[in-house]
């Protein structure tokens, strides 16, 4: 059923909202509510895939973003994150609006968005590949965190396979990215809501294990949490202590990782957050702490002296045989400063800035999350750092993923798609508007493809694309729709050069190209070889020495009788023997004597023509034997 509150409604929530963080940080709220306005009058009643609208939508994910104290830009983001998917507004009319940042980070929350929820059909490797390309800003990753966090409290309006994909996704991916950053208030929330949905016989035994256990030793936290509270204030040091049981997820994931069986095997099942003022206050606490428990060994951390890559500080420890804990019970248990606590709960974000011009600090806060965001990666899937700025990532209509290169055009992306779509071009639409084939494609933009009918290609497109692959398919096309006028060209060439020669024209079945070289030729490859001598590739004289069929034919008439040689009237020339036509060069090696008819030699060159030379010619003993052809001289009368 679909859930749509009345605009009076939805302006009390906004403006409830606006309250809340105004008491947080004192900012203009003129342009954020200006915003607002503009959202509800892009949305009007539309529909959400989730069961609400889009305002709707966009006021829940506002709420789950709140607590992170985004700034006016990011608040902005948020209310018009939507605002795409109206086709009343381009990202031209956000930069209009609103500036280049909020256009920057809505195309990124834009992309992400489509990519990653309903109907998605992109692998979870590419998914994590393209989180951590179009993600150099931090409120890109917070909305679309926030984003999956309101969506799994729609859950119970989708389908079982919408739902259990989406949690998927969200423990594989988004979940572990709210952990790289130390955002950990947010990845609680995705693994609580999305555990039971995508693993539910795992959830459902490790619940009932849990169950049994608070049967075996009671609900005991509480009383020990009080117990070490006033051991500690007893001890002059002012703590606030917090019990917790481990997250189910977390113990699946243990218990997997380390073939345990039983939650009752796991150390950290249960855990005391002990909150001091100081850092000084922290050691001492564990001193102390040590004092009444029973440490175990080899499970002490100080992540205050070696904080985690993502800037996460803490003390752990784990104590057995504390005061109030039943016996065998082992309790971790975590030691911060209330601000160690905070970037705990909100990791990067806890101290991200954006401040106007801070230019230096901006690139080393996307630095910091861009390193964090890859070591978040398998090993295997880390892209080196050049390719994290040259591709970007396009959408089709129905929210498939396109990547391409930096500077990529329409056309580009039709060839991407599809062979067939980019021969059959005829213009295109991005983000609802008909753009030039020269527009370069950014990410997030939705590309749609307008074609002729039949392929209607341009020479003048292998100018205007940037991808190989495409120019590559380009070419091979026209080629092929030129190829019966190259092959036709080749045929009458080679022809001239047969018939220059005496020999045979060539026949339908192109019988005396059957073979080249000694390998057999296919139709089509005889043709290819006219189709090369029509595009000038290939020289036609040049040719004749690689066909066996006119190798036979030579053979056949050098096997001939020999004729003598009558005596001379006029002047003697050389002839090939068996009178075979074929032109005769003198070889400028040797400079055979025409005037006294020395005794000479031919040899067939490479080009079809035979060098005469003097038969005691050093140059013969090098020349292949078959090469070798009888000469003689003649008398022209």
């Amino acid at each position: 059923m679909h859930s749509v509150l009345s605009s009076n409604t939805l302006e009390e929530t906004f403006e409830r909202l606006l309250a809340e963080r105004q008491a947080r940080m004192s900012t203009d709220t003129a342009l954020l509510r200006r915003a607002f306005a503009d959202a509800q009058e892009l949305y009007g009643e539309q529909m959400h895939w989730t069961g609400e609208t889009l305002i709707e939508d966009c006021i829940g994910v506002l709420k789950t973003y709140l607590p992170f104290e985004p700034d006016d830009e990011g608040v902005i983001v948020c209310l018009l994150h939507h605002s795409l998917d109206t086709k009343r507004w381009t990202l031209d009319d956000l930069e209009r609006h609103y500036g280049t940042t909020v256009r920057s980070i809505i195309s990124s929350v834009h992309l992400l968005s489509h990519v990653t929820m309903k109907n998605r059909r992109t692998s979870l490797g590419n998914l994590r590949m393209m989180f951590l390309r179009v993600s150099d800003d931090i409120r890109v990753v917070l909305l679309i965190l926030c984003d999956h966090s309101h969506k799994l409290d729609r859950l119970k309006l989708m389908s079982p396979e919408i739902r259990t994909q989406i949690c998927r996704d969200v423990l594989h991916l988004f979940a572990p990215v709210a952990a790289r950053l130390g955002i950990y208030s947010l990845k609680h929330q995705l693994e609580t809501s999305a555990f039971p949905i995508a693993y539910p016989t795992d959830a459902a035994r490790i619940d009932e294990q849990l169950e049994q256990l608070h049967q075996k030793h009671g609900h005991f936290l509480d009383t020990a949490a009080t117990t070490m509270t006033k051991f500690l204030a007893d001890a002059g040091v002012h703590a606030k202590v917090e019990g917790r049981e481990k997250q189910t997820y977390s113990i699946f994931q243990k218990m997997r990782s380390k073939s345990i069986t039983h939650v009752e095997d796991i150390y950290d099942l249960f855990a005391f957050r002990v909150i001091v003022d100081t850092p000084e206050a922290c050691y001492q606490t564990l001193g102390l702490l040590h004092r009444i428990g029973h440490p175990v060994v080899n499970r002490f951390k100080d992540y205050i002296a070696f904080p985690k890559p993502n800037g996460y500080q803490s003390l752990h420890t784990t104590l057995a045989r504390l005061p109030g804990v039943p016996e065998g019970i082992f309790i971790e248990v975590q030691i911060r400063t209330e601000s160690m606590h905070r970037e705990a709960d909100m990791g990067i974000a806890a101290h991200w800035t954006y401040k106007e011009g801070a230019t230096a600090e901006h690139a080393t806060r996307r630095a910091q999350l861009q390193r964090a965001l890859t070591l978040q990666q398998p090993l295997e899937e880390r892209p080196d750092s050049s390719a994290l700025s040259d591709h970007i990532f396009a959408l089709t209509p129905k929210g498939d993923i396109v990547e391409l290169p930096e500077g990529a055009t329409p056309l580009d992306f039709a060839f991407q798609v599809h062979t067939a779509l980019g021969l059959s071009f005829r213009s295109a639409r991005v983000n609802g508007s008909i753009v030039p084939l020269t527009y370069q494609l950014e990410n997030g933009d939705i590309v749609e493809i307008m074609k002729h009918r039949d392929p209607h290609p341009s020479p003048n497109w292998l100018q205007m694309l940037k991808t190989a692959s495409a120019k590559s398919r380009l070419k091979r096309y026209l080629s092929t729709q030129e190829r019966p006028s190259y092959i036709q060209i080749g045929r009458e060439s080679l022809n001239q050069e047969l018939q220059h020669y005496h020999f045979p024209q060539l026949d339908s079945d192109l019988t005396v190209l059957r073979k080249f070289d000694g390998k057999p030729q296919t139709h089509a490859e005889r043709e290819d070889i006219l189709m090369k001598i029509g595009q000038g590739s290939q020289n036609a004289a040049s040719l004749l020495p690689h066909l066996d069929a006119l190798q036979e034919e030579l053979r056949q008439r050098i096997a001939q009788p020999k004729q003598r040689i009558p005596p001379p009237t006029v002047h003697a020339i050389p002839k090939v023997s068996g009178n075979i036509p074929m032109p005769v060069r003198f070889a400028l090696c040797c400079t055979p004597d025409e005037e006294h008819r020395s005794p000479i030699a031919g040899v067939i060159g490479r080009d079809g023509s035979v060098r005469v030379h003097r038969a005691e010619c050093k140059m013969l003993k090098t020349v292949n034997p078959e090469r070798r052809i009888d000469v003689m001289w003649v008398v022209q009368k």
